[in-house]
């Protein structure tokens, strides 16, 4: 029965992530238009997906407080006094698949670890996408500049 409540735990703390995730988008795209300047929408862009993956990371520190303290379904091995602030460290290791060290889940937590593993692997990847199309969009390349303006010059003298 401790498996299941893992599981359920393990579900609802990475639907809150990717629902999180999706409105950070969402929000940042419909708030990054024309009327910004270039240099600035890239900016927010990249604040905006760096504090939603922060927020991200907390909900699932939360999520393994809540896991140990409130639920007993597990802990974490190596954690000295077991505070909000350990737990994000822990959050960021996992989330960031840098890989277990100096701390290791035990009991019911191993499945929100592995599960926050290949959340964190998906939403960065995700933020990856969605910033690659922002510079896309905001920082055109000085190449495809250049290669338009030759392909003018070619059109002008009529060889095109």
């Amino acid at each position: 029965m401790q498996h299941l409540y893992a599981l359920m735990i393990t579900g609802l703390v990475v639907t809150i992530c990717v629902v999180l995730h999706y409105e950070a988008l969402r929000f940042l795209s419909q708030t990054v238009g024309e009327h910004v300047h270039k240099r600035i929408g890239v900016l927010v862009v990249m604040l905006g997906l760096l504090l939603a993956h922060v927020l991200e990371i907390i909900v699932f520190a939360i999520g393994y407080m809540f896991m140990e303290y409130g639920a007993g379904l597990g802990r974490i091995t190596g954690m000295e006094n077991g505070d909000l602030i350990d737990y994000i460290y822990y959050s960021s290791v996992v989330y960031t698949t840098v890989g277990f060290g100096d701390l290791l889940p035990v009991g019911g937590m191993r499945m929100l670890s592995a599960a926050e593993g290949l959340a964190g692997l998906a939403l960065i990847t995700w933020s990856a996408s969605f910033t690659f199309l922002a510079m896309k969009r905001f920082w055109p390349h000085p190449l495809e500049e250049s290669r338009g303006d030759h392909e003018d010059e070619i059109k002008k003298k009529g060889r095109f």
